[in-house]
């Protein structure tokens, strides 16, 4: 290998598709998994968490949601320092290992019910076990795919990868919602929802079949033929510059931005459908899910598109019309999906006065629910805004719901039979949606989500060089997506809940996908022309 000339190390067609087909595979499947638990979070609270306080449970299944991305670096940093050493082949055989074995395990847990407090620490045991595979799978599958493109290919072969994530998703939807079709709404909530996690055995045994038949990437080859491998990828990734300062570029001004506009244009946008505008999750998941399948090419459209006209600046262009438009989109989602919680939202007048109201976004035992918070995050979850008040001396909480008024200790069931009476509509009539338009408001936030996630692995891979690449692109794609990206459903139901507005946690991926633009725009420079067989910038 060391003989072999840059210009030789162009893959054969037919070597080409496996790689991309085999990597692509198996990181849909680990995708697949890690998404499971995103998507049923909500209806976790239910089983691991104890009851007796609804908006307590939610918010606990939100945070163990989110620590399997919070912990998502520091597999980048344990795998990442091992593909630059040991190779890339091996290293995502042992993530998706370990990502199975996690997976099935949740498929086996006890609840709440059966063992107490062990539930929820088991489960996010396993949680963050799933964020430490994710952490080296992508950084692995990316690598290993641009390692063996022909240049001038890099961002249409990786862009196969960039699908991984909708399509496990997508994978994740539709085993859900068919095992909730299928059965009576008990009986998946006494075991039926452990057959997605089960079904990740079966999907194991294919992936680790398929990877055993893949060769190393020819680059990585070359490089250890020629003992140019580094001997401490961390050390070499963040602590020395330049390379360090590529890779706080790379997370402020690409990987950040990409991540917010990737979570609103999904996962926000499923949880703001079947939460705050109360749609059923059936005709949700139908909705998200169509909207992934005609989105999803255009995943491949940009990657391609990045190799003709460059990656960076259909990325800043992503982030920026995205964080322009995101406020009338979701303000037009509630108009076609529940117009008549729109038309009930103008003519209804609520405030909430009280004090001791917190912001929570780390929960547990220790958190404490005031009145306050209880009455916030009760409107907030039935998709509607008001406007705080100055506490009413004398009493925890004073709401009113036009000329209705709700003193004292909370009580939801109060508050639900006041709204009853005062014309609130409930959950979303589905001969009301208007699916066409939902269906293209959906799809121009997926449209976002591809211009931003299409080109970015190529974007990552020519950024830095080959003997820390697995390490130093894993980080910050991992801080971006998982930090920036994976808190936002936690952090937006928090601001909604504190600010009023059901609008308000919007706030959050606008500014983040600003700061990207700018730093990106700045600092950035495009790398599709770059050979990555070089070890330079």
């Amino acid at each position: 290998m060391a003989s072999i000339p840059v210009g030789a190390r162009q893959t054969d067609v037919k070597e080409e598709k496996k790689v991309i087909f085999a990597s692509s595979l198996g990181t849909v499947f680990e995708w697949y998994d890690f998404y499971l638990y995103a998507t049923l979070a909500p209806f976790f609270a239910a089983l691991f968490f104890p009851k007796g306080n609804d908006t307590a449970a939610l918010l606990s299944a939100f945070a163990t949601y989110a620590a399997g991305f919070l912990v998502r670096p520091f597999g980048a940093l344990l795998f990442g320092r091992i593909g630059d050493m040991v190779g890339r082949k091996y290293t995502f055989l042992v993530t998706i290992l370990v990502m199975g074995f996690a997976t099935a395990a949740v498929g086996f847990l006890p609840t709440f019910e059966s063992i107490g407090w062990l539930a929820p620490i088991l489960l996010v045991s396993l949680r963050l076990l799933q964020g430490l595979a994710l952490g080296g799978e992508y950084g692995g599958a990316a690598t290993y795919v641009a390692e063996h493109a022909p240049e001038g290919k890099r961002g249409y072969d990786t862009s196969w990868i960039q699908t991984t994530a909708t399509l496990g998703f997508f994978m994740a939807l539709a085993v859900i919602g068919l095992c909730r079709t299928q059965m009576d709404a008990k009986v998946f909530a006494d075991w039926g929802w452990r057959i997605p996690f089960l079904v990740s055995i079966i999907l194991l045994v294919f992936s680790v079949y398929i990877r055993l038949k893949l060769n190393e990437s020819p680059v990585f080859q070359k490089m250890k033929a020629e003992g140019k491998g580094s001997k401490s990828p961390l050390t070499d990734s963040f602590l020395k510059y330049p390379n360090n300062k590529y890779v706080l570029l790379a997370l402020l001004g690409a990987t950040a931005g990409q991540g917010v506009v990737w979570y609103t244009g999904q996962f926000y946008a499923l949880f703001f459908l079947t939460i705050t505008l109360k749609v059923d999750f059936l005709t949700a998941y139908t909705l998200i899910g169509a909207s992934l399948l005609l989105g999803t090419p255009f995943f491949i459209f940009f990657g391609w598109l990045s190799d003709k006209i460059g990656r960076l600046k259909i990325i800043m262009a992503g982030c920026l019309i995205a964080a322009l438009t995101y406020f009338p989109l979701f303000g037009a989602l509630t108009h076609y999906v529940n117009p008549a919680l729109e038309s009930y939202a103008a003519k209804t007048t609520i405030t909430v006065a009280a004090n001791e109201c917190n912001f929570h976004i780390v929960v547990g035992p220790w958190s404490k629910f005031s009145d306050c918070d209880q009455a916030k995050d009760y409107l907030t979850k039935q998709g509607l805004s008001f406007k705080s008040l100055p506490a009413v001396a004398g009493e925890p909480v004073v709401v009113k719901i036009n000329d209705i008024e709700l003193k004292g200790k909370w009580d939801a069931a109060k508050a639900a039979a006041a709204l009853k009476t005062s014309g609130y509509p409930g959950p979303a009539n589905k001969d009301q949606i208007n699916y066409g338009m939902t269906l293209l408001i959906l799809f121009i936030m997926l449209i976002y989500v591809t211009m931003v996630y299409g080109p970015i692995a190529a974007f990552l891979v020519e950024l830095f060089p080959t003997r820390i690449r697995y390490t130093s692109m894993s980080l910050p794609y991992h801080i971006g997506n998982g930090w920036f990206g994976g808190m936002l459903p936690l952090l937006a139901t928090a601001m909604v809940a504190a600010s009023g507005d059901i609008y308000y946690g919007l706030w959050y991926p606008i500014i983040v996908a600003l700061m990207t633009f700018v730093i990106g725009t700045l600092f950035l420079r495009e790398t599709k022309d770059r050979t990555i067989d070089h070890d330079e910038h």
